[in-house]
Protein backbone atom coordinates (compact mmCIF):
# COMPACT_ATOMS: atom_id res chain seq x y z
CA UNK A 1 0.00 0.00 0.00
CA UNK A 2 0.98 3.28 -0.68
CA UNK A 3 1.30 5.72 1.51
CA UNK A 4 1.15 9.86 1.68
CA UNK A 5 4.56 11.61 1.58
CA UNK A 6 4.35 14.10 4.47
CA UNK A 7 7.04 16.38 5.70
CA UNK A 8 7.81 15.14 8.96
CA UNK A 9 9.61 11.59 9.26
CA UNK A 10 7.55 8.20 7.97
CA UNK A 11 9.74 4.78 9.07
CA UNK A 12 8.11 1.68 7.96
CA UNK A 13 9.05 -1.76 10.39
CA UNK A 14 9.74 0.35 13.41
CA UNK A 15 10.96 -1.05 16.55
CA UNK A 16 8.79 0.21 19.50
CA UNK A 17 10.03 -1.05 22.36
CA UNK A 18 13.20 2.25 22.57
CA UNK A 19 9.98 4.61 22.44
CA UNK A 20 8.31 2.88 25.57
CA UNK A 21 9.32 3.18 29.42
CA UNK A 22 9.12 -0.47 30.33
CA UNK A 23 11.63 -1.32 26.89
CA UNK A 24 9.32 -3.60 25.38
CA UNK A 25 7.67 -4.30 21.55
CA UNK A 26 7.65 -5.09 18.03
CA UNK A 27 7.45 -2.64 15.57
CA UNK A 28 4.94 -0.42 14.18
CA UNK A 29 3.99 -0.50 10.34
CA UNK A 30 5.24 2.34 10.39
CA UNK A 31 6.13 5.40 12.83
CA UNK A 32 5.03 8.75 11.76
CA UNK A 33 6.17 11.76 13.36
CA UNK A 34 4.84 15.23 12.10
CA UNK A 35 6.29 18.19 11.27
CA UNK A 36 3.91 20.52 12.66
CA UNK A 37 -0.23 20.64 13.23
CA UNK A 38 -0.72 20.80 9.34
CA UNK A 39 1.72 18.07 8.43
CA UNK A 40 -0.46 15.64 10.32
CA UNK A 41 -3.56 17.06 9.10
CA UNK A 42 -2.94 16.93 5.56
CA UNK A 43 -1.26 13.08 6.25
CA UNK A 44 -4.20 12.22 7.95
CA UNK A 45 -6.49 13.31 5.36
CA UNK A 46 -4.97 11.24 2.17
CA UNK A 47 -4.22 8.60 4.25
CA UNK A 48 -6.86 5.58 2.99
CA UNK A 49 -9.30 5.32 5.74
CA UNK A 50 -9.13 1.85 6.01
CA UNK A 51 -5.51 1.97 7.61
CA UNK A 52 -5.80 2.35 11.52
CA UNK A 53 -3.98 4.81 13.59
CA UNK A 54 -2.78 5.15 16.95
CA UNK A 55 -1.56 7.98 18.64
CA UNK A 56 1.57 7.32 21.23
CA UNK A 57 2.63 9.62 23.83
CA UNK A 58 6.57 9.15 25.54
CA UNK A 59 4.97 5.71 25.89
CA UNK A 60 5.20 5.93 29.83
CA UNK A 61 1.76 3.70 30.57
CA UNK A 62 2.38 1.52 27.77
CA UNK A 63 3.10 -2.05 26.82
CA UNK A 64 3.04 -2.72 23.01
CA UNK A 65 3.18 -6.46 22.67
CA UNK A 66 6.29 -8.23 20.92
CA UNK A 67 4.42 -8.70 17.69
CA UNK A 68 3.79 -5.22 17.20
CA UNK A 69 1.30 -2.73 15.99
CA UNK A 70 -0.50 -3.01 12.94
CA UNK A 71 -0.80 0.51 12.28
CA UNK A 72 0.45 3.99 11.47
CA UNK A 73 1.30 5.22 14.86
CA UNK A 74 1.76 8.66 15.21
CA UNK A 75 4.37 10.40 17.94
CA UNK A 76 3.94 13.87 18.35
CA UNK A 77 7.55 15.60 18.63
CA UNK A 78 9.32 19.29 19.12
CA UNK A 79 6.51 20.73 17.28
CA UNK A 80 3.58 19.61 19.91
CA UNK A 81 5.44 20.57 22.74
CA UNK A 82 5.40 24.38 23.69
CA UNK A 83 3.98 25.70 26.62
CA UNK A 84 2.11 29.28 27.06
CA UNK A 85 0.57 31.11 30.33
CA UNK A 86 -1.92 33.72 29.47
CA UNK A 87 -3.47 35.20 32.44
CA UNK A 88 -5.34 32.23 34.01
CA UNK A 89 -5.60 29.71 31.24
CA UNK A 90 -2.38 27.83 30.48
CA UNK A 91 -1.73 25.84 26.67
CA UNK A 92 0.33 23.33 26.26
CA UNK A 93 0.89 20.68 23.10
CA UNK A 94 0.45 17.31 23.42
CA UNK A 95 4.03 16.63 23.24
CA UNK A 96 5.10 18.84 26.66
CA UNK A 97 5.81 16.76 29.54
CA UNK A 98 3.32 16.93 32.39
CA UNK A 99 6.29 17.80 34.83
CA UNK A 100 7.79 20.78 32.48
CA UNK A 101 3.75 22.39 32.29
CA UNK A 102 3.28 22.10 35.73
CA UNK A 103 7.22 23.75 36.18
CA UNK A 104 6.32 26.46 33.47
CA UNK A 105 2.86 27.29 34.95
CA UNK A 106 4.48 27.41 38.68
CA UNK A 107 6.70 30.05 37.73
CA UNK A 108 3.97 32.60 36.23
CA UNK A 109 2.31 32.00 39.35
CA UNK A 110 -0.62 29.24 38.44
CA UNK A 111 -1.11 26.02 40.34
CA UNK A 112 -0.99 22.88 38.15
CA UNK A 113 0.86 21.50 40.32
CA UNK A 114 -0.66 18.13 40.35
CA UNK A 115 0.96 17.41 37.13
CA UNK A 116 4.33 17.27 38.38
CA UNK A 117 4.42 14.00 39.16
CA UNK A 118 2.20 12.35 36.20
CA UNK A 119 4.80 10.11 34.16
CA UNK A 120 3.88 11.37 30.60
CA UNK A 121 3.00 14.18 28.13
CA UNK A 122 -0.09 16.12 28.44
CA UNK A 123 -1.53 14.19 25.50
CA UNK A 124 -2.01 11.07 27.28
CA UNK A 125 -2.55 12.98 30.82
CA UNK A 126 -5.94 14.00 28.88
CA UNK A 127 -6.73 10.90 27.08
CA UNK A 128 -6.62 8.79 31.09
CA UNK A 129 -7.93 11.70 32.99
CA UNK A 130 -4.59 11.70 34.98
CA UNK A 131 -4.57 12.44 38.74
CA UNK A 132 -2.60 13.02 41.73
CA UNK A 133 -3.21 13.68 45.56
CA UNK A 134 -6.95 14.22 45.02
CA UNK A 135 -6.38 16.63 41.84
CA UNK A 136 -7.23 15.30 38.62
CA UNK A 137 -7.39 16.70 34.82
CA UNK A 138 -11.08 16.94 34.84
CA UNK A 139 -10.47 19.36 37.92
CA UNK A 140 -8.66 22.31 35.52
CA UNK A 141 -9.25 21.27 31.66
CA UNK A 142 -11.01 24.12 29.72
CA UNK A 143 -10.94 22.31 25.94
CA UNK A 144 -8.82 20.32 23.34
CA UNK A 145 -7.14 20.94 19.97
CA UNK A 146 -7.45 17.46 17.78
CA UNK A 147 -6.76 16.54 14.49
CA UNK A 148 -9.33 14.48 13.44
CA UNK A 149 -9.07 10.81 11.11
CA UNK A 150 -10.11 12.43 8.50
CA UNK A 151 -7.54 15.63 8.89
CA UNK A 152 -10.34 18.15 10.03
CA UNK A 153 -8.77 20.20 12.99
CA UNK A 154 -11.35 21.11 15.74
CA UNK A 155 -11.72 22.41 19.64
CA UNK A 156 -13.57 20.47 21.93
CA UNK A 157 -14.67 21.45 25.16
CA UNK A 158 -13.90 19.56 28.54
CA UNK A 159 -17.21 18.42 28.94
CA UNK A 160 -17.54 16.62 25.59
CA UNK A 161 -14.98 14.15 27.00
CA UNK A 162 -16.77 12.95 29.48
CA UNK A 163 -13.77 12.46 31.53
CA UNK A 164 -14.16 10.11 34.63
CA UNK A 165 -11.45 7.55 36.39
CA UNK A 166 -8.94 7.14 34.05
CA UNK A 167 -11.53 7.25 31.14
CA UNK A 168 -11.96 9.48 28.11
CA UNK A 169 -14.18 9.41 25.01
CA UNK A 170 -12.60 10.94 22.19
CA UNK A 171 -13.18 10.68 18.32
CA UNK A 172 -11.82 7.45 16.93
CA UNK A 173 -8.66 8.08 15.50
CA UNK A 174 -8.29 11.51 16.47
CA UNK A 175 -5.18 13.29 17.76
CA UNK A 176 -5.11 15.48 20.23
CA UNK A 177 -2.34 18.27 19.64
CA UNK A 178 -2.71 20.62 22.72
CA UNK A 179 -5.09 21.28 25.85
CA UNK A 180 -5.71 24.67 27.68
CA UNK A 181 -6.26 24.73 31.68
CA UNK A 182 -7.34 26.76 33.92
CA UNK A 183 -5.13 27.27 36.73
CA UNK A 184 -5.94 29.04 40.03
CA UNK A 185 -3.12 31.69 41.08
CA UNK A 186 -0.95 30.82 43.51
CA UNK A 187 2.70 32.13 44.90
CA UNK A 188 5.71 30.75 42.33
CA UNK A 189 7.70 29.80 45.68
CA UNK A 190 5.00 28.15 47.48
CA UNK A 191 4.17 26.09 43.97
CA UNK A 192 8.06 25.22 43.86
CA UNK A 193 7.96 23.80 47.39
CA UNK A 194 4.71 22.27 46.71
CA UNK A 195 6.19 20.33 43.99
CA UNK A 196 9.60 19.34 45.73
CA UNK A 197 7.50 18.04 48.58
CA UNK A 198 5.95 15.58 46.28
CA UNK A 199 8.88 14.38 44.41
CA UNK A 200 9.85 13.44 47.58
CA UNK A 201 6.66 11.54 48.89
CA UNK A 202 6.61 9.78 45.18
CA UNK A 203 10.63 9.31 45.43
CA UNK A 204 10.05 7.43 48.84
CA UNK A 205 7.31 5.16 48.09
CA UNK A 206 7.43 4.07 44.51
CA UNK A 207 10.11 2.23 42.48
CA UNK A 208 11.36 5.63 40.30
CA UNK A 209 14.52 4.17 39.34
CA UNK A 210 13.10 1.25 37.76
CA UNK A 211 11.80 0.56 34.68
CA UNK A 212 7.67 0.68 35.17
CA UNK A 213 4.68 1.95 33.53
CA UNK A 214 3.35 3.66 36.46
CA UNK A 215 0.35 2.47 38.24
CA UNK A 216 -0.57 -1.03 36.68
CA UNK A 217 -3.82 -1.65 37.94
CA UNK A 218 -6.92 0.59 38.60
CA UNK A 219 -8.10 1.49 42.37
CA UNK A 220 -10.74 -1.06 42.11
CA UNK A 221 -13.45 1.17 44.23
CA UNK A 222 -14.19 4.16 45.52
CA UNK A 223 -14.08 7.13 43.00
CA UNK A 224 -16.57 9.34 41.20
CA UNK A 225 -17.65 9.34 37.85
CA UNK A 226 -16.11 12.49 37.61
CA UNK A 227 -12.74 10.75 38.87
CA UNK A 228 -12.39 12.24 42.48
CA UNK A 229 -11.45 9.86 45.21
CA UNK A 230 -13.97 9.04 47.92
CA UNK A 231 -11.34 8.29 50.75
CA UNK A 232 -14.25 7.02 52.76
CA UNK A 233 -14.52 3.91 50.39
CA UNK A 234 -11.17 4.46 49.27
CA UNK A 235 -9.73 0.89 48.10
CA UNK A 236 -6.06 0.10 46.56
CA UNK A 237 -4.68 -1.71 44.21
CA UNK A 238 -1.53 -2.17 45.92
CA UNK A 239 -3.74 -3.47 49.20
CA UNK A 240 -5.46 -6.30 47.52
CA UNK A 241 -2.41 -7.16 45.27
CA UNK A 242 -0.47 -7.34 48.82
CA UNK A 243 -3.51 -9.69 50.65
CA UNK A 244 -3.18 -11.88 47.81
CA UNK A 245 0.56 -12.30 48.16
CA UNK A 246 1.90 -10.50 44.81
CA UNK A 247 4.36 -8.50 46.00
CA UNK A 248 7.67 -8.88 44.31
CA UNK A 249 6.36 -11.95 42.19
CA UNK A 250 8.41 -12.18 39.36
CA UNK A 251 7.57 -13.89 35.71
CA UNK A 252 10.60 -14.06 33.30
CA UNK A 253 12.14 -10.57 33.36
CA UNK A 254 8.93 -8.69 34.78
CA UNK A 255 8.18 -8.42 38.58
CA UNK A 256 5.36 -6.48 40.84
CA UNK A 257 7.72 -4.25 42.49
CA UNK A 258 9.31 -5.21 45.97
CA UNK A 259 8.67 -1.48 47.15
CA UNK A 260 5.35 -0.76 45.60
CA UNK A 261 3.11 -3.75 44.71
CA UNK A 262 0.98 -2.44 42.20
CA UNK A 263 4.08 -1.24 39.72
CA UNK A 264 5.13 -3.98 37.34
CA UNK A 265 8.47 -3.39 36.50
CA UNK A 266 11.13 -4.75 34.05
CA UNK A 267 14.14 -6.52 36.18
CA UNK A 268 16.03 -7.30 32.77
CA UNK A 269 15.11 -8.95 29.96
CA UNK A 270 11.86 -9.03 30.33
CA UNK A 271 9.39 -9.65 27.03
CA UNK A 272 5.98 -7.80 26.86
CA UNK A 273 4.57 -11.39 27.23
CA UNK A 274 6.33 -11.97 30.70
CA UNK A 275 4.89 -8.34 31.51
CA UNK A 276 1.66 -8.93 30.47
CA UNK A 277 1.69 -12.48 31.58
CA UNK A 278 2.59 -11.48 35.43
CA UNK A 279 0.15 -9.27 35.40
CA UNK A 280 -2.84 -11.34 34.40
CA UNK A 281 -1.74 -13.69 36.66
CA UNK A 282 -1.85 -11.01 39.34
CA UNK A 283 -5.30 -10.39 38.79
CA UNK A 284 -6.25 -13.86 38.64
CA UNK A 285 -4.63 -14.60 42.23
CA UNK A 286 -6.48 -11.15 43.70
CA UNK A 287 -9.81 -13.13 42.13
CA UNK A 288 -9.26 -15.67 44.23
CA UNK A 289 -8.44 -14.04 47.11
CA UNK A 290 -10.89 -11.37 47.28
CA UNK A 291 -13.20 -11.84 44.75
CA UNK A 292 -12.37 -8.21 43.01
CA UNK A 293 -11.73 -7.78 39.49
CA UNK A 294 -8.68 -5.71 38.91
CA UNK A 295 -8.59 -3.55 35.82
CA UNK A 296 -5.65 -2.91 33.65
CA UNK A 297 -4.44 1.14 33.89
CA UNK A 298 -1.77 0.44 31.64
CA UNK A 299 -2.76 -0.10 28.05
CA UNK A 300 -1.65 -2.93 26.03
CA UNK A 301 -1.47 -2.67 22.53
CA UNK A 302 -0.25 -4.79 19.53
CA UNK A 303 -0.09 -7.96 18.47
CA UNK A 304 1.59 -11.37 20.50
CA UNK A 305 4.52 -12.42 18.93
CA UNK A 306 4.35 -15.35 16.31
CA UNK A 307 4.93 -18.69 17.95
Amino acid sequence: MTLPTPRGPLTPDRPLADLTWLRVGGPADWLFQPADEADLADFLRALPPEVPVFPMGVGSNLIVRDGGIRAVVIRLGRGFNGIEVAGDRVTAGAAALDAHVARRAAEAGRDLTFLRTIPGSIGGAVRMNAGCYGQYVADALESIRIVTRDGRVETLPAAALNLRYRQSDLPEGAVIVSATFRAPEGDPAALSARMDDQIARRDASQPTKDRSAGSTFRNPAGFSSTGRADDSHELKAWKVIDDAGMRGATLGGAQMSPMHSNFLINIGGATAEDLENLGEEVRKRVFQNSGITLEWEIMRVGEPAAK
